[in-house]
């Protein structure tokens, strides 16, 4: 059964690379139907599509057009497979199918918000109304080995409180951050004693997404929006619309148009757009929305001290990211991935040492 178990996570993880790559982009995860090169974008008959063994053989390269594909492919075909694997013989049948469908969750989230700093929160509010079903069933919720609550008492009812104040405490906590964030870093204001000169550029060094340049200072599109709402204002003189010269003191820049002297363009409409400018207004955000999603998500699977634990372990990864890799330095940093990280420790064995950690403190101030 464990081989079994293990094909069918292989399999899986396929279909995830799918989702990773179609979802973020608007596509159809089922039109077309077979999977494609995402540089030449052939049709992969299914002998070229087999986990694993595919991307070994072709050596992580098109076999059409022989550009590379990414190893995240593998990773996460094998990384699926793997957990599958360890929740199947590390937990009781239907809590093993709870964890499984949480670690699919999870790593769809995790690459996608790792590429495109973006979670989609269709899958975490699936996976929250998947979980609180789940503790109908499994009161300890995924019922860990070595893992015991006094007040989780052996009743379905009990079993779903539970996940909700796991939900709540989740999503909470992190949308007092994204809240507190707009206040603090809700917009960033640069003001130039002489105009700068600032222009739209497709690509930058190896994205190839839509950038804001002022000066040497590149800002990507998916830096600038966070919020259907959000618009980068930028006061000055010179502007120019594919190369015409619009008079106008402000220019008011969406993800997806332009506003300037009462006229209004499409941004994919545009061939180019430059001026210069003495103030820019650039739209930030401490946090998205999708994060106090996944969160809520994992304390629905967990329960609310996993939540905490979560946070902890999220924070100190994150740091450790930053300082190591240089993550999130100039840059805004995907906070899904280690959210994720910190839900795996939780669940294989990171409990324990939660655990310890309390009762070495009561110990500490007990008489």
């Amino acid at each position: 059964m464990g081989w079994g178990i293990l094909f069918i996570g292989l399999c899986v993880g396929s279909f995830l690379n799918v989702v990773i790559h179609r979802l973020p982009r608007g596509l159809s995860v089922n039109d077309p139907k077979r999977s494609f090169c995402p540089h030449c974008e052939k049709s992969l008959p299914a002998w070229e599509n087999l986990p694993v063994i595919t991307w070994l053989l072709q050596r992580g390269r098109c076999r059409n057009c022989q550009a590379p594909i990414a190893i995240r492919y593998l990773l996460v075909e094998v990384l699926t497979g793997v957990l599958y694997l360890v929740a199947w013989l590390y937990l009781p049948m239907i809590s093993a199918i709870l964890a499984i469908i949480l670690f699919t969750v999870l790593l769809a989230v995790t690459f996608i918000d790792a590429e495109h700093q973006l979670i989609p929160t269709s899958w975490t509010t699936a996976g929250s109304v998947i979980a609180l079903g789940g503790s109908l069933l499994v009161p300890k919720l995924l019922d860990l080995p070595e893992l015991e609550f006094d007040w989780i008492r052996e009743s379905s009812w009990a079993g779903l409180r539970v996940s909700a104040i796991g939900w709540v405490v989740g999503f909470g906590s992190l949308w007092g951050v994204v809240l507190l964030g707009k206040l603090i870093f809700g917009r960033l204001r640069l003001n130039f004693k002489e105009a700068a000169l600032w222009r739209l550029q497709e690509g930058y060094e190896d994205d190839d997404q839509l950038y804001f340049v002022i000066g040497k200072e590149p800002h990507s599109w998916d830096e600038l929006f966070y919020r259907p709402t959000d618009r980068l204002v930028i006061q000055g003189h010179g502007f120019k619309v594919d190369g015409k010269r619009r008079p106008a003191k402000e220019l008011r820049i969406g993800r997806d148009d332009l506003e300037i002297g009462g006229e209004t363009w499409k941004i994919t409409d545009l061939k180019s757009l430059e001026g210069k400018a003495t103030n820019v207004i650039i739209p930030r955000e401490a946090m998205g929305m999708g994060d106090p999603h996944l969160l809520g998500m994992i304390g629905a699977f967990l329960g609310w001290p996993a939540v905490v634990f979560v946070i902890f372990m999220s924070c100190i990864s994150a740091i450790m990211a930053a300082l190591v890799a240089r993550v999130g330095f100039g840059k805004p940093l995907p906070y899904g991935p280690f959210l994720a990280f910190g839900a795996l420790v939780w669940i294989f064995g990171g409990f324990r040492g939660w655990i310890w950690y309390f009762e070495l403190v009561q110990g500490g101030f007990s008489p």
